[in-house]
């Protein structure tokens, strides 16, 4: 099953959820406030290619949020 993230529109906070694609436009409850006014937000992923190494540009890192790409875990 896919991993879904889901934007609250009380409290701006972001909720992960693991759920079938039948029930991923289906509410769920803010993991932060308990609201059940959530939309689905469009995610990202990456894919490995040809070597395995990541092709990606730097950016915001996803374990630090560093905004210059400069983490010292990539």
């Amino acid at each position: 099953m896919p991993v879904y993230e889901y934007v609250c529109q009380n409290c701006g906070a972001t909720t992960e959820a693991l759920r079938s694609m039948k029930e991923a436009d289906d509410p769920i409850a803010c993991g932060k406030c308990g609201g059940k006014k959530t939309r689905r937000a469009h995610s990202v992923f990456s894919a490995a290619v040809g070597s395995g190494k990541s092709q990606a540009p730097a950016g915001p890192c996803g374990r630090c949020g560093d905004p210059n790409g400069s983490c010292p875990f990539r």
